[in-house]
């Protein structure tokens, strides 16, 4: 699954909280007792921890077979389900399913009632006989999933576990296509169907479809038959041969468009790779999608492994509950990956699809034998992106978003807490869909690859994959294959990085003697233990480059390393993999050197942070060169720094900027240029730049930029520009428009804010920076005009789902706290109006009380 992540700061109004447990989970498994608390080893203290075991394995399925149909005004399903399974080792007497919410109406074996029970979601069947091993048992039920009639849950990357969705299933939004689609990671799909309902159980499938004749229908596996019916519907036979987790079973129904694609296998035979979207999109299906048949290629060869299944199809849906999801052979999307050509050129989601894809062999294939070992499905899923990026846009583009990455586990950490990347302790299984298991695992990945180097790396993904095909599977598997490939004992990598937490913060002086260098280097990290890091330190000298190898284990090391003749720089960690907190000193010639010295992304970027902290001659050559660096990421940095030059140096960046506002070819530095000659241009050369930006620019990033740049220098026009925009079908336009808006007190503006939230047409950041918008616009207005957007403000809070559940209550807080400054401005001057903005305040009590917040 491709998380969606909220990072703190992505809204200067959106606070990050601290996950909260809920203690009744503390029942749910072993519990283990820690009383080192803060670092105490006495009794003083004693918490209780859960631990998180797999599931223990009674029952094998074998194959699960669903004849279903759909009631969609009731927004229920109407299931008989064949289930054929056998003990796995224990004889057994019962057969135990999960099934969340159902009726459950019959259950039969050889045409024969089974005697049942179904309490508290699970189904428990006593079998005609007791059955070994080596027997398999079919039962048969008949059942209907009610999914809308269950309080359901969800966390940060999956907002709800309801299993099974029917979107406008009544046809009462017209600009929404009914649908239905499922969900099942993590324990959901047993809300419409009965299974064992953990990771480690794996099951052959057949799914019957029975729809309307207009609708496409998309399931696992392949497409057998499509059988009219005399009663107007049809019913759609899939069938999946090999066994994979209940979690990935899926179905998807709509008046879907099926794009249809094709990979090619090395034996030359041809398989389905088919993308489904909603009529409108049909145009745009293979500029979305279009390079995942290279990237089965390229996946399948690196791998070593074959892409394992008989398909590949991927579909957009409305009012998804993630990111993203795996599902074997039919991969779910949230509709944000809906862009025309015109969007594609600022932002694609090859990332994403990738991640997906990866899954394929990272958790179908091979899948976590318990949540507590998510990683071996997620991380490896991460890091998928770091080597699509690098065979495709190269090893700068791969370093610069894998930083990102990094940054993000970060943030993520210090929003909740930091834990063990296999984490037996967890309060809710949903708390593992987070920076850890994603983005900090694809870094340990990386780390790991650095070490045994690449030809081991990949002999032992390819060991793994194939020892554990159509398995359940946890870290030490993982561990072990890399053991036998490498002839290495592994265990003090993955005892640090897997069974620990945190990351190193390091400290790092490197001076130069006679004849030798002294890097010393501090472990500063408190609240973690010291790591064992082999680190690669390039030196630059009279021999060319050097590179050694040091290995740090303890809180205060110092490495001498012998140079020859004059230093020109010194690299610390050359292959730029470290998962750490790193601030280096070093002569400010070596920063300088550094940039043109070493070719990796992060070096150079870190030249031209550091070496400019110091603006000499050498420095100011540095900046003017960055601004033709190869990167995009390091340009854009360039041009930030390039208003530190000194006036003669400034003027040549200048000119060297009107030429990226023209001609870069990555709308991020045509972007940031804009942003800067609006600061260092005369106000009408820089306004006739912008002008012309946001009528001629291709990019959609570009022409909100320069709109909201227009805005500082003149109101007026940027309006005027505005109005001309309001019809754009883009996010990043729209929420620039709303930006510019918001520094108008004009009332007339307050219908377009409410028909882009009424109509939810703002994506990711650019919905809290509307947010953002609003709340300045509205704030400004009179308190008759105010109560006008209270009603947008309920609907947001109602239909816009998780963006805006996490804006309102905060968008409200600061109206209030705007109207209580207006309040007691006008009481001093013992003005009426102080009355009004009273009765304001109370109107916006009582819609946190109707809210529930």
């Amino acid at each position: 699954m491709k998380h969606i992540f909220l990072i703190t700061g992505l809204l200067a109004f959106v606070a990050c909280k601290p996950i909260e447990t809920n203690p009744d989970i503390l029942n749910d498994g072993v519990t283990i007792l820690d009383n080192e608390i803060d670092g105490n080893s006495d009794n003083e203290a004693l918490e209780l921890k859960p631990y998180r075991a797999t599931e223990t394995v009674l029952t094998d399925l074998i194959n699960t077979k669903l004849e279903v149909k759909f009631l969609w005004n009731q927004s229920r399903l109407v299931g008989k389900e064949t289930l054929t399974a056998k003990p796995h080792f224990y004889s057994q007497k019962q057969l135990v399913l999960d099934a969340k919410g159902m009726e459950i109406s019959a259950v039969a074996m050889n045409g024969k009632p089974c005697v049942f029970t179904y309490e508290n979601d699970v189904l428990t069947i006593n079998l005609d006989k007791e059955y070994s091993r080596s027997e398999s048992y079919t039962v048969v039920i008949d059942y209907l999933s009610k999914p809308d009639e269950r309080t359901t849950g969800g966390s940060a990357a999956i907002t709800s576990d309801k299993g099974l969705y029917f979107i406008n299933p009544k046809g009462e939004e017209k600009n929404k296509m009914p649908q239905i689609w499922t969900q099942g990671e993590t324990e959901a799909n047993s809300v419409w169907f009965p299974t064992i309902d953990s990771p480690n159980s794996k099951s052959k499938q057949e799914i019957y479809l029975t729809v309307d004749n207009k609708y496409a229908t998309l399931s696992n596996g392949k497409l057998i038959s499509s059988t009219k019916n005399t009663d107007g519907t049809r019913t759609d036979y899939w069938k999946q041969e090999l066994p994979h987790a209940p979690y990935l079973f899926m179905m998807g129904v709509g008046e879907f468009k099926i794009v249809k694609d094709f990979y090619t296998r090395p034996d030359g035979t041809k398989m389905e790779v088919n993308y489904y979207v909603e009529p409108e999109w049909e145009a745009n299906a293979k500029a979305i999608f279009g390079e995942t048949p290279a990237m089965i290629g390229y996946f399948s060869n690196l791998l070593g492994v074959e892409y394992p299944w008989d398909k590949y199809s991927q579909i957009v849906v409305r009012d998804y509950v993630s990111g993203a999801m795996e599902n074997t052979g039919a991969v779910i999307f949230g509709d944000y990956v809906y862009k025309n050509n015109r969007e594609l050129l600022d932002a694609n989601d090859n990332s994403t699809i990738a991640h997906e894809l990866f899954h394929h062999w990272f958790g179908d294939l091979v899948t976590c034998e318990s949540w507590s070992n998510l990683t071996v499905n997620e991380s490896f899923a991460n890091y998928s992106q770091f080597l699509w990026d690098e065979h495709r846009y190269g090893l700068d583009e791969a370093d610069y978003q894998a930083m990102n990455e990094q940054e993000g586990y970060k943030q993520s950490a210090l929003g909740s807490q930091y834990h063990n990347l296999v984490w037996f302790d967890y309060d809710d299984k949903e708390q593992m869909f987070d920076g850890h298991t994603y983005n900090k695992g694809g870094r340990i990945l990386h780390m790991l690859r650095n070490y045994i180097g690449d030809e081991a790396f990949f002999a032992g993904i390819k060991l793994y994959l194939k020892t554990n095909s159509f398995k359940a599977a946890e870290y030490t598997q993982l561990r072990l294959a890399f053991e036998e490939v490498s002839g290495q004992d592994l265990n003090w990598f993955f005892n640090q990085w897997y069974l620990d937490k945190g990351h190193p913060n390091l400290n790092v002086e490197m001076t130069q003697g006679a004849d030798l260098v002294s890097i010393s280097v501090e472990q500063k990290q408190t609240e973690f233990s010291y790591f064992k890091l082999p680190v690669d330190v390039a030196i630059y000298d009279d021999r060319g480059t050097t590179v050694e190898r040091i290995w740090i284990e303890n809180e205060n090391e110092t490495f001498e390393l012998k140079t020859v003749g004059v230093v020109k720089t010194v690299i610390f960690d050359k292959n730029a993999m470290l998962l750490a907190d790193l601030n280096q000193e070093k002569p400010h010639a070596w920063f300088v050197n550094q940039y043109t010295k070493e070719n990796r992304w992060f070096h150079r970027r870190e030249a031209l942070v550091n070496g400019v902290k110091t603006m000499d001659a050498a420095a100011e050559k540095m900046v003017l060169e960055a601004l033709n660096d190869a990167h995009f990421d390091i340009r854009s940095l360039a041009i930030a720094k390039s208003g530190n030059l000194s006036d003669a140096s400034k003027q040549i960046a200048i000119q060297k900027i009107k030429v990226l506002v023209e001609n870069d070819p990555h709308s991020y530095v045509r972007a940031d240029a804009l942003q800067f000659l609006s600061g260092n241009l005369t106000g009408t050369d820089a306004k006739l730049a912008l002008e012309n930006r946001i009528l001629k620019d291709s990019s959609y990033l570009v022409v909100g930029s320069a709109l909201v740049e227009l805005n500082k220098i003149d109101n007026n026009k940027a309006l005027e520009l505005a109005t001309t925009l309001e019809n754009e079908k883009n996010s990043s336009v729209k929420s620039a428009v709303l930006e510019v808006y918001s520094s108008s007190s004009n009332p007339k503006y307050l219908t377009y804010f409410k028909i882009i939230f009424e109509k939810d047409q703002l994506q990711g950041g650019d919905y809290f920076s509307g947010a953002r918008s609003m709340v300045a616009y509205v704030s400004g207005l009179e308190p008759d005009k105010q109560r006008d957007a209270i009603s947008t403000l309920k609907f947001m809070y109602k239909e816009n789902g998780y963006f805006g559940q996490l804006a309102v209550p905060r968008m409200i807080e600061f109206l209030t706290e705007a109207a209580q400054a207006k309040k007691e401005e006008y009481a001093s001057a013992s003005n009426k109006k102080a009355d009004e903005y009273d009765a304001l305040i109370k109107d916006y009590s009582a819609v946190k009380k109707e809210l529930g917040f």
